[in-house]
């Protein structure tokens, strides 16, 4: 990434949009994107990406916002944990894209790439992430104005 993303944050949505819920972290992002269109503190993207390959998004970034779904069956859909990359370990759910976040931000530190001093993930617990449909299930669906709210509040804080 070029330098001039060290002084922003980037905001990442993670998902897939043909999987239900599991495209919330995308949707969620769509949604920002378009509001913060040329702010220049922040960028915002999506990706489906997953594993090493988020690491040419992550790096060059002071701060990184990852927005993604994950389903514990431990709290009703639409709750978001909210955690740092250390976190990660103690979260116990299914999504793909979290998996290898630590060791990426552990390998671009090894290869003396700039990678963000701090990572916040915002992980919506879902209802469904494995149906194939484009439409979120009615209870995540119910909460996006709120997750909107939140990720909003957190962006500079």
């Amino acid at each position: 990434m070029p330098t001039d993303n060290a002084s922003k944050i980037l905001v990442l949505g993670l998902g897939n949009d043909i999987l239900t819920d599991d495209a919330v972290g995308l949707l969620l992002v769509r949604q920002l994107r378009d509001e913060y269109a040329g702010d220049e503190r922040l960028d915002v993207c999506e990706t489906q990406e997953m594993g090493l390959a988020l690491l040419d998004f992550l790096s060059g970034y002071r701060e990184v916002v990852l927005v993604d779904a994950i389903q514990t069956g431990r709290v009703p859909p639409g709750t978001v944990h909210e955690l740092d990359a250390a976190g990660l370990k103690n979260l116990i759910g299914g999504t793909p894209h979290f998996l290898g976040v630590g060791e990426t931000l552990a390998l671009g530190k090894q290869l003396d790439l700039p990678m963000p001093a701090r990572v916040r993930i915002f992980a919506v617990e879902v209802a469904d992430a494995h149906t194939l449909g484009t439409e979120l299930t009615p209870a995540v669906a119910a909460a996006v104005p709120a997750l909107l709210a939140r990720l909003r509040a957190a962006l500079f804080s």
